[in-house]
């Protein structure tokens, strides 16, 4: 996308860099005009700026620092998030996407056709990538040149090894069934991990709230009696 002379003005060539980057990560359901983005930053942030500066009494101190804060939490919270939530999306929908990709390989050597299959089976984001990969490879893109492209708008690392395989064994002409087979009990095994983990937090949190909640309403239940009666006199 061409970036208007605006935001080459205002941004860095990295940071915009940056930005499409993060953006691309998005996917192609979830993309941002990036010079709308970035318009709408810097806007907001003068806003606030001005806000600040003219309503609070310490307005030329806190506005600088506010509204530098602010810029770095604008791409965590509109981006960076949703980047995160959307990896943890994908991997989970990848092993049933690759598991079915593999029973289809099993019938049909054609690893196209059994993308085509297995993309009109499965309504999913990852199913929605590969989609597009396939409409790429149908417009002049070779299959390989495809799957990369869609690496850089996967975030998730696992995903990407996943691609990277899949490309070198259908480059190399190894056998793909064997590669997927043995990423899919990666994943398999990673996301029980993080289940356990998250399990095993589970009476540090409990832990954590009855400290902060139940430890306080168990004293005042003990002494409020003694503090009636000691007020009470």
């Amino acid at each position: 996308m061409k970036i208007n002379k605006f935001i080459k003005m205002l941004y860095s060539k990295s940071t915009i860099k940056k930005t499409q980057k993060k953006i691309n990560l998005l996917g192609i359901n979830g993309k941002i005009n990036i010079n709308e983005y970035l318009e709408g930053k810097i806007i907001f942030l003068t806003l606030i700026f001005i806000l600040i500066l003219f309503l609070s009494t310490y307005g030329y101190f806190l506005a600088p620092i506010i509204t530098a804060v602010l810029y770095f939490l604008y791409d965590y919270i509109l981006l960076d998030t949703r980047i995160k939530k959307r990896a943890n999306i994908i991997e989970k929908e990848a092993v049933f996407f690759f598991e079915i990709l593999v029973l289809s390989l099993q019938t049909e050597k054609n690893l196209k056709i059994c993308l085509e299959n297995t993309c009109n089976a499965i309504d999913s984001e990852i199913s929605s990538e590969f989609k597009e990969v396939l409409k790429e490879v149908r417009i002049g893109k070779s299959l390989n040149e495809a799957i990369n492209d869609a690496k850089e708008r996967i975030p998730s690392k696992n995903v990407n090894n996943i691609l990277l395989n899949l490309t070198e064994s259908y480059t190399y002409g190894t056998n793909v069934i064997d590669t997927l087979n043995n990423q899919i009990e990666y994943l398999t095994d990673k996301r029980l991990l993080d289940i356990k983990g998250k399990i095993n937090k589970i009476p540090t949190q409990i832990s954590i709230i009855s400290v902060l909640f139940f430890v306080p309403l168990i004293m005042l239940l003990i002494l409020g009696p003694i503090l009636l009666n000691y007020f009470g006199k």
